[in-house]
């Protein structure tokens, strides 16, 4: 069952405008708008309520309860997270946001392959099933799109990256095309709560710099947040995460459900 998100910041404030009959005031960015889901009283239940390093804690609980799968298995898996919701014969490619055949999935020139958003050497976590495999962070990818990007943090700004979809890079950052800011920020954060550092991986954590190297971090959390909050979950994310826990995994990335608790931890 697709999470059936409310948002009472908004709802709240069309409430009021009807019944005082004003024009709505014009809106500043601000931090996500809290939420309900259809899986607050179960999945979520011993979250809700809590922020900072509480709500770290029991979320790092809930989603540490999951199946993990194989390194090959998880081609397959992609092309069924990532399904082209206008064509069950290709997968959308993140970075570019290009339609591709499924059945192009390889290491050649005009193939897609398994991009780790969260860059397999920051931890050196490998390919190894966990961190390696879990498919809160793996996603299809150009495989030129993905040699560019390669291990580096994330940060806005550089050049045009050729097939990129509008995304940049420079020395040390890589900066998605504005339609998958937000995806990849919630995806490196999911990573920082499922992998904490007691199941025999790295404790996984973003901080603020763009030369991690080796060292189990990605920055910078503060653009990464601000992605977060000005792309918000997509209907294809929202699937995607939906598909993860009903088939495969079985557990999901809590930032899809409540973009809020970004800020209520970080």
């Amino acid at each position: 069952m697709l999470a059936t998100r409310t948002r009472w910041k908004s709802v709240a404030l069309a409430t009021a405008t009807v019944l005082v009959g004003l024009t709505a005031p014009t809106l500043t960015a601000t931090s996500a708008a809290a939420t309900t889901t259809d899986y607050d009283s179960t999945y979520y239940k011993n979250a809700i309520g809590k922020t900072g390093s509480s709500l770290k804690s029991s979320l790092h609980t809930i989603i540490s309860s999951q199946t993990k799968i194989s390194y090959s298995a998880v081609w397959n898996a992609l092309k069924a997270t990532d399904q082209d919701p206008n064509n069950s014969n290709n997968v959308i490619l993140l970075y570019s946001g290009v339609s591709r055949a499924k059945s192009l999935n390889g290491g050649d020139t005009g193939d897609w392959n398994r991009e780790h958003t969260w860059a397999k050497s920051h931890g050196d976590f490998g390919e190894v099933t966990g961190p390696g495999t879990d498919l809160h962070h793996l996603r299809p990818a150009d495989v030129q799109v993905n040699s560019i990007r390669g291990n580096k943090d994330f940060d806005n700004g550089g050049s045009t990256v050729s097939n990129g979809g509008g995304s940049l890079t420079d020395s040390d950052s890589f900066e998605p095309r504005d339609a998958d800011k937000g995806d990849v920020a919630r995806m490196i954060l999911y990573m920082a709560v499922r992998y904490e550092g007691d199941d025999g991986f790295a404790d996984l954590e973003p901080n603020e710099s763009v030369n991690n190297g080796s060292n189990p971090y990605i920055g910078k959390l503060s653009v990464l947040k601000q992605w977060s909050d000005e792309d918000p979950p997509s209907a294809f994310e929202e699937n995607r995460n939906q598909v993860i826990y009903d088939t495969y995994q079985h557990n999901r990335n809590p930032f899809i459900d409540h973009p809020e608790w970004v800020e209520a931890i970080w």
